[in-house]
């Protein structure tokens, strides 16, 4: 056991904590508590059965976020060890780092008024109430995992959070997962009324790494290759779409980042697994839902939603596998052509997802592209100039249709007049259907409603679902738990 000393009376400490660096804390502890800590944060990665490391019987399919022999785990999940002391009735102390600090620690110069005034004064657009509390709240306790949705004004935040440190003499690091992004936060930040120009560096394909500017906006694509000596420049990290951190190369990019105090990351939903929320919360802090989908809608920040499920009914048959499945569906020559004729049936401008670009997407282009309205093909070879090309265009359009693969219209692109979306391909994928919704939710001129047309087929065969029919169930899921309201209209095919 270790001796703590609690004003005059001597306390026996069974963990002492210590932060490492501003990535990982080293808990000092006997040897079975290392073994229980160690099952605390242990977890069973999800789909690790069908992963090949796991097969070759390489990996045993779990993620261990305490290393038990180093003593080691992320800073961000201090408030998590906390609470396994609580639970298990374990005394804990913090050792200081004459480097880094104590383990735990809040900006006592930060009050709300105050960023409510610095958000007034920074920007010429009015914040939010929730806007201001997620910048409180961020800047106070130096890391934060911000979970606010599609449509909530994310990147208002994201520039308060970066000019402030900026203003505060440090430098800081902008991480997006596309260069469509990078381009949108730079334009964004001139249109609150920074000079981009000036103080921010966009890192991309064939662009400097070094830069003096105060501000780096980069891909993660771009930099994570790049070693220790170049993340030791900056102070603050944002990372934007954080769900996706989760990933070799971002965690990389943020364990490198030793000496980045000031870590935030902001997304609009988690894939609903506790590994991928403890994941993020280690790399960025603990997280905060400032609002959800409904309140946004219900304060006219967001258009309403009509969710219309078309259950398209099949000749039963079964398939071996799920490959099997969509080959089928994508394929179906009245499936693709129900699809078209509701497109052109639409009023208004009308995003269409599709997963697959030559077996699909082409298919449904070439269908629906007749010369009746102006319609677009986006996907994942289309540069970065002619989506954004395509988003002006639709901006200004009342009728177009365009047809997008998921990922890159799932992710980050706003277009405002956007008044129909059709999944045409299945999904259940949480994040990705409801940051797609999100694409749709945004209000413009005149708009104050819009409509997804979620295409789910029966194929089943006797007592057994077909997989994508037990998809539209784990849809239904994600709707009822964001409280939108939905009809179920089935169609016979």
């Amino acid at each position: 056991m270790l001796l703590s000393g609690e004003g005059s009376l001597l306390v026996m400490a069974d963990l002492v904590i210590k932060k490492k660096n501003e990535v990982f804390l080293e808990i000092k502890c006997d040897p079975h508590i290392r073994h229980e800590l160690s099952d605390e944060f242990t977890f069973d990665v999800p789909g690790a059965k069908f992963m090949p490391q796991y097969r070759s019987k390489y990996w045993d399919g779990k993620i261990r976020l305490y290393n038990i022999n180093k003593g080691e785990i992320y800073v961000g999940l201090l408030d998590k060890v906390a609470s396994f002391c609580k639970r298990y009735n374990y005394q804990f102390e913090f050792e200081d780092n004459k480097h880094y600090g104590l383990p735990y620690q809040e900006d006592e110069k930060i009050g709300r008024e105050g960023v409510k005034d610095y958000l007034t004064h920074i920007s010429k657009y009015k914040p939010r109430d929730y806007q201001i509390d997620g910048v409180y709240d961020a800047l106070k306790r130096n890391r934060r995992l911000i979970i606010s949705p599609t449509g909530s004004g994310k990147s208002l935040m994201i520039y308060a959070i970066t000019r402030y440190h900026a203003e505060s003499g440090r430098k800081g690091l902008i991480v997006v997962p596309t260069t469509s992004l990078v381009e949108q936060m730079y334009k964004d930040f001139e249109d609150y009324g920074w000079e981009s120009e000036r103080y921010c560096h966009r890192i991309y394909a064939g662009k400097d790494f070094l830069s003096t500017k105060g501000v780096i906006i980069s891909t993660w694509q771009s930099i994570y290759k790049q070693d220790k000596k170049w993340f030791r420049q900056f102070d603050a990290v944002v990372g934007d779409e954080a769900h996706q951190f989760k990933s070799k190369s971002l965690v990389g990019i943020m364990t490198k980042m030793y000496d980045t105090k000031y870590r935030y990351g902001f997304t609009g939903t988690l894939d609903g697994t506790q590994t991928h929320k403890w994941v993020l919360e280690g790399l960025f802090g603990p997280s905060y839902k400032i609002i959800n989908t409904k309140d946004l809608q219900d304060a006219g920040y967001l258009a309403q939603l009509i969710i219309k499920i078309l259950l398209l009914k099949h000749e039963p048959r079964t398939f071996d596998v799920y490959e099997d499945e969509v080959q089928y569906l994508i394929g179906h020559e009245k499936r693709n052509n129900f699809i078209k004729n509701l497109a052109l049936d639409l009023k208004g401008n009308t995003l269409i997802l599709y997963s697959r670009v030559e077996t699909h997407g082409q298919v449904l282009y070439d269908l629906i592209n007749t010369n009746e309205r102006k319609v677009f093909f986006v996907h994942g070879g289309v540069d970065v100039e002619e989506r954004e090309h395509v988003r002006q265009i639709t901006e200004q359009e009342n009728n177009a249709i365009i047809i997008a693969s998921y990922g890159t219209f799932s992710t980050g692109i706003n277009i405002k007049r956007l008044h129909n979306i059709i999944f045409a391909s299945p999904s259940k994928s949480r994040i990705r259907n409801l940051q797609s919704i999100g694409r749709v939710l945004r209000k413009g001129s005149g708009k104050v409603e819009a409509t997804l047309y979620d295409i789910a087929d029966d194929c089943k065969k006797g007592s057994k679902q077909n997989y994508t029919l037990n998809h539209l169930i784990e849809r239904i899921k994600y709707y009822n738990e964001e409280k939108f309201n939905y009809d179920i209209i089935q169609i016979k095919i």
